[in-house]
């Protein structure tokens, strides 16, 4: 599942915090460096396994008894559930035929039952740390900031990132196993 875009004040915000350390005067660079912004946003993500902007996420998922957990974490709503058909429309579902949860470490759940004839559930949520960029914890932007910065510098010579970029976003790293299970 892809992650939904960011929206474009965060990456506003970050393109500008990333000129501010980089000292670029004007908007000349302001293309390129939301480009540079923007990979470093979604770097993050994929880095920490956490949703840095709060944001509307969809899941769909087999409709079966056993809780899975949704990809898009930490989840602050489950706004919808509903069946599919095979063509992919959905379908309003008797709230008996289905269980949501979000836990204390901010995980989403849902279940589906034998109830549900389509086989499928179309979920949607919303998750991520921060209702927008100035209310992130401050090591996650600095480090974005590092990124965006350092992929501008290095956009014609390449190397490795700066290791602060890792250190300041490696406490916020969410670690998942794959076989995990909630238990009914």
């Amino acid at each position: 599942m892809l992650a939904p875009p960011f929206p474009a004040a965060a990456i506003v915000a970050a393109r500008d915090a990333a000129k501010l350390h980089l000292r670029i005067p004007g908007t000349a660079e302001d293309a390129l460096l939301e480009a540079h912004a923007e990979t470093a946003l979604a770097l993050c993500e994929a880095f920490t396994g956490q949703a840095l902007i709060v944001r509307t996420w969809q899941a769909v998922l087999p409709a079966h008894a056993a809780w899975q957990r949704l990809v898009g974490a930490p989840v602050t709503t489950i706004d919808s559930v509903e069946g599919l058909n095979v063509s992919d429309n959905g379908f309003a579902l008797p709230a008996d035929t289905y269980a949501i949860d979000i836990d204390a470490a901010g995980e989403g759940w849902v279940r589906g039952s034998a109830a549900i004839a389509a086989g499928r559930l179309r979920v949607g949520y919303a998750a991520g740390l921060a209702a927008e960029w100035s209310a992130l914890p401050a090591p996650l932007t600095q480090g974005v900031v590092l990124l965006a910065a350092h992929l501008f510098e290095a956009r014609a010579s390449g190397g490795a990132p700066p290791a602060a970029v890792a250190a300041l976003w490696r406490p916020w790293r969410r670690m998942r196993l794959e076989n995990a299970r909630r238990s009914a």
